[in-house]
């Protein structure tokens, strides 16, 4: 399956979006990747295989900076990555679907569902799996850990390297994603999805604090919250059981045995 793009932006801002799609029918899945993370993972790819076995629409794509995507990756923010997926999801879908949002892309996943209810269009949101998610994760989960030193580094130099357990390449954190990040934050009072949400959550997990899980169900009011914590899960919940775990959950949502 070879990639279709989409040009977002104006300008000298505009990049180039890589997308896969599968025709399929619906609710279709819609996949939100996480920080540094592609379309090409290992979640991402079954959940794309699951989607073929069942004959179910997916749709994924790489945020700027990622994966086969243009742009930049430190010019990523969060409204940016959210407005690609927006267009990704207008361009590309049509009909109910379920977001999967990981980690970063939960926090896209909830942004997404908020620009839908803005535009009232709330039926195109048949339900939610939020894997590990990490919404306000420059206000909840990282600044508060930075030291004061860090944080002079990131106002005066504009940005922080740190060392990736995930990648050769250092995860840079920029003073633009902080602030654009305050602007975004979605855990400051109730959050009305509209549909059923599942959220999984690894109890090892040392990125995002299954607490950090806990907290954003707080904030779902709807009865139709669902979380599912792995107690031996870690960040990524890529193993072979983790991920028979999430296609479970799928087809819980999408209705398919």
């Amino acid at each position: 399956m070879g990639n279709d793009y989409l040009e977002v932006g104006s300008g000298g801002d505009r990049r180039r979006i890589a997308v896969r799609r599968r025709e399929g029918k619906n609710p279709g899945l819609v996949w939100l990747g996480g920080y540094r993370s592609d379309m090409a993972g290992t979640k991402a790819v079954a959940l794309d295989a699951w989607c073929r076995e069942k004959d179910l629409a997916c749709c994924r794509h790489d945020y700027s900076g990622h994966g086969e995507s243009g742009g930049a990756f430190r010019d990523g923010t969060i409204s940016r990555w959210t407005a690609e997926s927006l267009a990704v999801f207008d361009a590309f879908t049509d009909g109910p679907q379920i977001l999967v949002g990981s980690s970063m892309g939960g926090w896209v996943a909830l942004l997404m569902a908020r620009e839908l209810k803005r535009r009232g269009e709330m039926e195109r949101l048949h339900a939610m799996l939020l894997i590990a998610p990490a919404p306000d994760f420059t206000h909840e989960l990282m600044w508060p850990q930075l030291s004061d030193a860090q944080k002079r580094e990131i106002v005066e130099k504009g940005y922080l390297e740190e060392r990736s357990q995930y990648s050769d390449e250092p995860n840079i954190y920029t003073h633009a994603l902080f602030e654009d990040g305050e602007k975004n934050r979605v855990m400051t009072g109730p959050i009305e999805l509209g549909c059923p949400a599942h959220i999984v959550q690894g109890m090892q997990d040392p990125d995002v604090p299954h607490e950090h899980a806990m907290k954003l169900a707080e904030h779902l009011p709807s009865d139709n919250v669902t979380m599912t914590m792995v107690k031996d899960g870690d960040h990524r919940l890529s193993r072979p059981q983790d991920i028979d775990l999430l296609l479970r959950i799928a087809g819980d949502l999408a209705g398919t045995p």
